[in-house]
């Protein structure tokens, strides 16, 4: 698994990351009609807004902080690692939830560790791994030392492989990075822990729900608001890992 998960990775080295929030039409212009609409549509986009006036990263934080408010997977305590982390706003997100700066002296202090191929920069509360790729066993046993007890209660994944335009080809290397990560996470996630994976819903997509209902007593798909209408991305949530010690 971990030597054709490489093979994914090299063919999309690198992870789709949220764009920069300080547009300027002014001062640039779009070069493409594309590029234009892209433009275009940030500027009237709610989530870029909310972002820039909560200082947030990347407006992929409210997805992160809907997905919770509903389904409550994240609190104070918890160790969780954020794959596909760059820029860092779910991270951003993580550090308040899990009081990993200890913010609140009364709760538990939690510990968050972010890892993607990109760089991403430093964030108080956050461990990161930059330029890491998740598949490789040198990266995992760096995640599993890093880990407090060696083990994390979640484990959220925003991670994608860059869009080639084949949407069935760019499904199945989703597929194959989740895959990986849910095999990875039968060594690091506590019994009764969580699981949150992105992917662009297609033909496989019940291969990945069929591996979360065996290995967790709860899964459902889910789709932020966040999300934008158009897209076919998901997120595939699994609540209370099963104990697979003697499986």
């Amino acid at each position: 698994m971990a030597a054709s998960m490489t093979r994914v990775w090299q063919m999309a080295p690198s992870l789709v990351q949220c764009r920069s929030l300080h547009i300027t039409l002014g001062l640039e212009k779009a070069k493409t009609g594309a590029e234009q609409l892209w433009l275009t549509r940030q500027q009237r986009d709610p989530y870029v807004k909310a972002a820039h006036a909560q200082n947030f990263r990347c407006r992929s934080a409210f997805k992160l902080l809907e997905i919770d408010k509903e389904h409550k997977i994240l609190r104070p305590g918890h160790h969780v690692i954020d794959c596909g982390a760059a820029p860092g706003a779910w991270s951003q997100v993580l550090v308040d939830k899990v009081n990993s700066l200890e913010q609140d002296p009364a709760a538990s202090v939690g510990f968050v560790l972010g890892v993607d191929l990109l760089h991403i920069t430093p964030l108080d509360g956050v461990v990161f791994l930059s330029k890491c790729d998740l598949t490789v066993p040198a990266t995992q046993e760096k995640i599993i030392n890093l880990l407090p007890c060696g083990q994390a209660d979640v484990i959220l994944s925003d991670m994608a492989p860059n869009a080639s335009g084949i949407r069935e080809l760019d499904h199945q290397r989703l597929i194959s990075i989740c895959l990986s990560l849910l095999d990875f996470s039968e060594t690091v996630l506590r019994t009764g822990g969580s699981f949150l994976c992105k992917l662009w819903d297609g033909g496989e997509s019940n291969l990945i729900r069929d591996r979360l209902r065996q290995r967790f007593h709860y899964v459902k798909t889910v789709k932020p608001k966040a999300s934008r209408t158009e897209s076919a991305e998901i997120y595939l949530l699994a609540k209370l890992h099963k104990d697979t010690t003697y499986k």
